[in-house]
């Protein structure tokens, strides 16, 4: 079986914990805790808090210190400042859209597992030769969806993937259903509207409906 660099067992139990990731984009430092808080106490501890904000970093930070039972990642890493920042900032895990030499390179010297995106074979090989076992399919639905992750399990069978983008409440439990998908990627779990109303019983409502979908069994 393949071997990945990075620790396998460290990623696949952060993967494992949900079945769906919350991605999130938080826009003010105010709305980190409560917003993270609700997801958390609706099922979902694992949580992506991806590096388009001002704040981002400050989140993560804040995050780990007031919410210890949560696990928190750092996305759309795209440099290899990127790693250093989100170590600093405690990240327990990095996620990045693509990978390239710089990115494997600086996944190689962070203290956390890396979670990399990819959307075709070649790149999942390229991945997969870099020492990775379990990879972002990113973005999903554009990808091929279902059917594409079907077709990799032909060639790849043993490798994990973490579909994001364009996955919804609808399409969801499909993704669930193949054995080579532990968990998804969710943008919908605190959507803007709910976040600036200051609406957490319904984001922590939105995750317990997601905490409720089941994962096919995987390998």
């Amino acid at each position: 079986m393949h071997e990945p660099r990075v620790s396998r067992i460290s990623l696949l139990s952060i993967l494992r914990r949900a079945p769906v990731i919350p991605v999130l984009t938080l826009t003010r430092l105010e709305h980190a805790l409560p917003v993270c808080r609700a997801l958390v106490q609706g099922g979902l501890p694992v949580l992506e808090v991806t590096l388009r904000s001002d704040c981002a970093l400050a989140a993560i930070e804040l995050l780990r210190r007031q919410l210890p039972e949560a696990t928190v990642g750092a996305g759309t890493l795209l440099r290899a400042e990127d790693f250093t920042a989100a170590a600093a900032a405690g990240a327990q895990f990095g996620v990045t859209p693509g990978l390239s030499a710089s990115l494997v390179e600086a996944a190689a010297r962070a203290p956390f597992p890396l979670l990399p995106g990819v959307m075709t074979p070649s790149e999942l090989m390229a991945a997969r030769a870099a020492g990775f076992g379990a990879c972002k399919l990113f973005p999903a639905q554009p990808a091929g969806g279902v059917a594409m992750l079907r077709a990799l399990a032909g060639p790849f069978p043993e490798h994990l993937f973490c579909p994001t983008g364009g996955v919804t409440p609808e399409n969801a439990p499909q993704y669930l259903s193949l054995p080579n998908v532990p968990c998804v990627g969710g943008s919908w779990l605190a959507p803007a509207a709910a976040v600036e109303a200051q609406d957490f019983a319904g984001i922590e409502r939105l995750a317990r409906e997601a905490a409720a979908l089941r994962p096919a069994p995987t390998r």
